[in-house]
């Protein structure tokens, strides 16, 4: 199974804020099979730890280090949201959801981190008009 498809792209999306934002993604990946339900909950949890807000108008909510067990397997949900959603002192653009299995993690929240602090890769995804040309431009850049 692909960790990045069609189905778990979601184009010009608004949210209230950023827990709406969060639960978006998290539910793309519970409809796709990825995570528990509880999966969800982990991932606001973790954003009141720390924020997932990374910078360059990107958010990467995922589970705390406790949620292991609540991902079935691993999967990415990309969300874009044009206005933007306020995840503190700065908005988010790009909203993309992390369920990763054992030592996936940490690969693809750095893979997704390099593609995106391209200003230049950033500004394709928030102008990107299809789902395909989001996937295109991260499985260019990054080995999945």
């Amino acid at each position: 199974m692909s960790i990045m498809t069609i189905d778990k792209v979601k184009m010009n999306a608004t949210a209230k804020d950023k827990y709406e934002a969060i639960r978006m993604a998290g539910q793309i990946l519970l409809d796709a099979g990825h995570i528990t339900s509880e999966y969800i909950d982990k991932m606001l949890e973790r954003e009141e730890i720390v924020s997932t807000y990374i910078g360059n108008g990107l958010a990467i909510p995922h589970g705390t280090k406790e949620s292991k067990a609540l991902i079935q397997s691993t999967g990415i949900s990309i969300i874009q949201f044009p206005q933007g959603v306020d995840f503190g002192e700065e908005k988010a653009y790009m909203v993309i959801g992390i369920a990763a299995q054992g030592g996936d993690h940490m690969e693809i929240l750095t893979g997704i981190a390099m593609v995106c602090a391209e200003e230049e890769n950033m500004d394709k995804l928030r102008n990107a008009v299809t789902p395909q040309e989001i996937i295109d431009l991260f499985e260019s850049e990054m080995e999945l």
